[in-house]
């Protein structure tokens, strides 16, 4: 075993414990920690698979912006001590239901994946790496410019928009 693979596996396990520990945590702030160092994860494969650039984008938009954005609310909001919400009678099968469906897609996507004999790339076998990233940076900041803009924009919408509405909420209760 080469040390990528041993990495592979480790990084992969903290993957999953921190999947499951952002499923089981009661506390919201915690689950978006939970979600950021899974991230980081996200980033480490993304390094093992040869795409620094990807890896580099993953730790600083959605690690980075995108959880400071969330914990930011979480905490302004006071969602951390909101108290927990009934549950539906048709929330339990529909949830049991999902999830045998998402487990019968694996598993033909696991047995499809072992009959097929598909090779990954070397990482090293990429060419002229820096002229693409070249490429795309300029494409980003040229052409995507007035998407970018308006996705950050839209987040800042929505933030307000959830200040907004719950403000609105807490002064009702009073």
């Amino acid at each position: 075993m080469d040390f990528t693979l041993i990495l592979f596996y480790v990084v992969a396990g903290v993957a999953a414990a921190t999947a499951v520990g952002l499923l089981f945590s009661r506390n919201a702030v915690y689950a978006a920690l939970f979600l950021v160092l899974n991230f980081a994860c996200v980033a480490v494969f993304y390094l093992l698979l040869g795409a620094p650039f990807i890896a580099m984008a993953q730790i600083t938009v959605y690690a980075g912006a995108i959880m400071v954005l969330f914990l930011f609310v979480i905490m302004l909001l006071g969602a951390e001590k909101l108290p927990r919400g009934g549950i539906l009678p048709w929330q339990r099968p529909l949830a049991i239901g999902a999830a045998a469906i998402l487990l019968a897609e694996a598993g033909y996507l696991l047995v499809q994946r072992v009959q097929s004999a598909a090779v990954l790339p070397d990482p090293g076998s990429f060419e002229n790496s820096v002229s693409s990233l070249q490429q795309m940076a300029y494409l980003l900041f040229t052409d995507y410019l007035l998407p970018f803009e308006v996705t950050s924009i839209l987040l800042l919408v929505a933030m307000v928009g959830a200040i907004v509405l719950t403000r609105q909420a807490k002064g009702a209760q009073r």
